[in-house]
Formats: C-alpha cells, structure tokens, sequence
C-alpha cells in the first residue's frame, strides 16, 4: 500500500532496538482518513471471506480495526489489557508478552462477544514477533469461532511473527512489509515478495 508506505517514510522514526514510531498517524495520533484507506484495502483483500467479527488488541490496533470493521459492516471487538472492575468472571483471557514495554499482559474478550457461530479477521497495527495475534487466536480457539485470516497494517518481516503464523497456513496479508532499518531509514521489502501476491 504506497500511500502507508509514503507515510510510514515520511512521519515514521526508526528508534534504537529496533522499534517504528508511528505515533503521529496510527498509535497516539490517527489520521482517519489513512485510517479508512486501510480499512478499505483489508475489505477488498479479505472480500470473498464470510467475515463476521474483526478482533484486536487494545489500543493501537482500535483504529484499523474499527474502519476495517466499518468497511466489512460488521462488529469490533478489541481485547482488554486489564481486567477493569466491570469486567467479571465470564471471559476468554490470554497472556501476550509485549517484547516492546517488557511486560506481560492479560488480554480478554467477555464470552458474550465472541461465540462459535463468529468467523474472524484480526487486525492489528504491528506484526514482530506474533504475540499479540498468538493471544487472540488462543481466544478464538477458546470460543470455538473460526478465524479467517489476518490483516496487519505494518509488519516486521525480519521478526519471527510470520513465519509463526505461516507454520499454522494462517493467511496474513500486511500493507507495510519492512525488510530492515538501515542507517536510521526503513527498508520496504519488494512488492513481488508479498506472499499473498497481491500488490499491497
């Protein structure tokens, strides 16, 4: 997706560690109209797809998960990262280890929102080593419901996070691939390299 691309080179600051900030469009402040061009593309990417929830981990994926789900006209349904005090006995839970804050979190979803009839796209805004999206299909899998595929806004392809969900033929199409950080400037793989083929 060039538009992503132009923008993740243009506002995007590769940081010590191997860390993207994009805090400026995606994860502290969102520019709505990216936003939606995102949502539209994973609508036309996942079409044939019988989707019938888009799930994600709060807060950076809401935003593409929201104008996804907008795009699909179905509902969203974002993990929770702490159990708040209207959050009860009856939930799915998880725990993802963020490789970015070194902490681990539980995530969950209220049994309520997620059922065995549902068939899932996730979405997130990162792809690196897998976690995230690892804690929400043991949620899945908890309920019973089918997921479909997954959609990531920027994906670190140099990260184990792919070939994770390539082992289990999870179908992941990402709009951003980055190869590498070099000299403090992001490296986008080749388009042709995208395995789901189609030009992102």
């Amino acid at each position: 997706m060039k538009l992503l691309e132009q923008r993740i080179r243009e506002d995007g600051q590769v940081l010590p560690g191997d860390v993207l900030k994009v805090d400026s469009f995606l994860n502290h402040q969102v520019d709505p109209e990216l936003m939606a061009e995102v949502g539209k593309e994973f609508q036309r990417h996942f079409a044939d797809q019988p989707v019938t929830k888009i799930l994600t981990v709060e807060s950076s994926g809401i935003a593409p998960a929201v104008f996804t789900g907008y795009a699909f006209k179905v509902l969203v349904v974002f993990a929770r990262k702490h159990k708040s005090v209207t959050l009860k006995e009856d939930m799915f839970t998880s725990v993802v280890y963020s490789y970015t804050k070194k902490v681990s979190n539980h995530i969950a979803i209220a049994r309520k929102f997620l059922s065995a009839d549902d068939k899932v796209l996730i979405i997130d805004d990162f792809l690196a080593n897998g976690q995230a999206v690892e804690g929400l299909i043991d949620i899945i899998n908890q309920a019973g419901a089918q997921l479909l595929g997954v959609g990531i806004v920027i994906e670190k392809t140099f990260q184990k996070g792919r070939q994770l969900l390539d082992k289990r033929d999870i179908p992941v199409y990402s709009l951003a691939r980055i190869k590498e950080f070099k000299d403090g400037q992001v490296v986008f793989t080749e388009e042709q390299e995208n395995p789901d083929g189609a030009e992102a």
